[in-house]
């Protein structure tokens, strides 16, 4: 990958809403150029989407976000990607990472209620071909995503000095 097409990835990383000519200052490029570096990276797919960053803690949405570890026996010249196919197939899954250590797939999950979401494990994910066990951990709190602090404390930090 080229430095330039590298460039715009890490600026549109940091705040997908830079307009291409401010990414072209930024790197010293012609408008033109970025436009069309950004289209090639779109058609390849290499990006995929411009998400914005919310904080669903100060917005009155009940929501259920689970982090489930998933156990799994890999299918034979398939690995673990027949399974992790059938899992990110669901209109509830958000996430499904392949890992190392005690556990194979990571898949992470938002759902209205915590009987729906334990109804998804229960009656979707355990009963899939391969799947061997299931650990639900449950997001209480969220203080940072993405590299960003969720809700900063803007209380004066200055040293006090004293007579």
């Amino acid at each position: 990958m080229r430095k330039l097409e590298m460039s715009i990835l890490q600026i549109l990383t940091e705040d997908a809403r830079t307009p291409a000519d401010q990414i072209a200052i930024m790197l010293g490029k012609s408008e033109e150029e970025i436009r069309e570096t950004i289209r090639r990276l779109e058609e390849q797919r290499i990006i995929l989407k411009y998400p914005a960053l919310i904080n669903w803690q100060r917005v009155d949405v009940d929501e259920v976000e689970a982090l489930i570890e998933v156990r799994v026996t890999p299918q034979r010249d398939h690995g673990f990607d027949a399974i992790a196919e059938q899992i990110y197939r669901f209109e509830e899954v958000r996430n499904v990472y392949l890992m190392s250590g005690g556990y194979d797939l990571l898949v992470m999950l938002k759902s209205q209620t915590l009987k729906k979401l334990a109804l998804f494990v229960a009656e979707k994910l355990s009963t899939i071909d391969g799947v061997l066990s299931t650990a639900t951990h449950f997001v209480l709190k969220r203080y940072k995503s993405q590299g960003v602090i969720m809700d900063e404390r803007t209380e004066d930090r200055r040293l006090q000095v004293s007579p």
